[in-house]
């Protein structure tokens, strides 16, 4: 029997005619003869509600009592989930990550799967079982304490899901239908791509897109676990293209040179003034970074005229920037050589296509510069190219990028 992992998000879980929807799904699945586990999030907005709950007691709190909270909003729907599905004449029960369980290292709040055992899920399989698993937490592995996957980390849960039982496919429903060329509120013509390469959807993820977490496309890609973006308000019966599809490259007839724009209005850029261009700056300045479990994303360097001095600047995720700015005490580095501005946005093109074609990097710069939009920071990789520029401008050099590459409906 064909496997599948069924994922909904917390609006498809938001309420009991939600959740009940929902149910509706998985039973048509399951009665069309295939071995479903399902995988839910919180109901919207109790995630939010319960970190509230946290920072009301305390802005210092435990992250280990953190998770034991937080975790708590995937247990309710789990539960009303299996509910919903006997209720259907399905037999079901939740699972909980320790339950199961997921192994995870002890990065509370951001902790990364280890390992799934997944044994007791093909037992019930057997018996004709659909399991439903509170997505987003798991078990440290050292001190058996409940952790959680960071925010989106249902997703991360559904995939290595879908690994372990050896699944056809993820399905995640959530309340786009699919993947598409930008942001549709910020371009209505935005266009909705039928399949995507791993390595497009891990940059456009990485890259600000909100639709799967960053993570959770990774583990598809190591994995090779084909992702299925669906909308949870729609009937997808008979439809050619329900959702958009993310899988192998070599699986993708037509490749777009440029297949989205994404942006991320979570950055901050910090710039270190005049340090010292000696052997080991990098290393003094970013190992600190690295023990706060501070990413940093795009960096540039400067070498003055003497080579005696250097500016370094670099981004971080903007809710870090705090945190930043103490690890980077521990370097010796004084703040009047720091500076930090947390109003700039980050745009990126994707496509697969820029691997084998010249022009795509001019062409991104011209059409900024006609709008006269300033680039501070310039990072790229095989298949994406990056920039940092004024927050004030993220909606038009959106659209303009868009229009630039002819991304609009065909």
């Amino acid at each position: 029997m064909t496997r599948i992992v069924a994922k909904f998000g917390g609006t498809s879980v938001a309420d009991i005619e939600r959740i009940e929807a929902a149910a509706d799904k998985v039973a048509r699945e399951y009665k069309n003869g295939h071995n479903i586990a399902v995988v839910v999030s919180a109901m919207a907005g109790v995630t939010n509600q319960l970190v509230g709950y946290c920072g009301a007691i305390s802005p210092m709190f435990d992250a280990r009592e953190y998770d034991t909270v937080v975790s708590s909003g995937e247990q309710v729907t789990a539960g009303l989930m299996a509910l919903a599905l006997q209720k259907r004449g399905i037999t079901s029960r939740s699972w909980l990550g320790w339950q199961v369980p997921i192994r995870t290292d002890d990065i509370h709040g951001k902790a990364r799967i280890l390992d799934i055992e997944a044994n007791e899920f093909e037992k019930r399989f057997t018996e004709g079982e659909v399991p439903v698993l509170a997505g987003f937490q798991g078990i440290t592995t050292k001190r058996n304490r409940i952790s959680t996957l960071g925010r989106g980390g249902s997703d991360t849960t559904a995939v290595a899901l879908a690994a372990a039982i050896r699944a056809e496919r993820c399905d995640i429903y959530t309340d786009v239908d699919g993947v598409y060329t930008t942001d549709p509120r910020i371009v209505p013509r935005a266009r909705k791509i039928h399949k995507i390469s791993y390595e497009e959807m891990l940059e456009l993820a990485s890259s600000g897109a909100k639709v799967l977490q960053t993570r959770s496309v990774e583990m598809a890609f190591k994995r090779d676990v084909p992702v299925q973006v669906l909308s949870s308000f729609d009937d997808h019966i008979g439809s050619e293209f329900p959702g958009t599809l993310v899988t192998r490259e070599e699986d993708i007839v037509e490749k777009e040179v440029v297949n989205g724009i994404a942006y991320s209005r979570d950055e901050a850029k910090i710039t270190l003034l005049a340090v010292p261009d000696v052997p080991g700056i990098a290393a003094r300045v970013f190992g600190p970074l690295s023990e706060a479990s501070v990413n940093v994303d795009m960096i540039v360097q400067n070498v003055s005229a003497d080579g005696q001095k250097t500016d370094l600047t670099f981004t971080v995720p903007r809710g870090d920037m705090i945190k930043a700015l103490k690890a980077l005490e521990k370097s010796g580095i004084g703040s009047d050589h720091i500076r930090t501005d947390d109003k700039v946005c980050k745009v990126s093109v994707v496509g697969i296509g820029m691997s084998s074609h010249a022009g795509v990097a001019q062409a991104m710069f011209k059409a900024l510069s006609e709008k006269g939009i300033n680039i501070q920071v310039i990072s790229t990789s095989e298949i994406k190219i990056s920039v940092l520029i004024g927050e004030e401008y993220t909606e038009l050099a959106v659209r303009t990028l868009h229009d630039a590459y002819g991304l609009e409906k065909k």
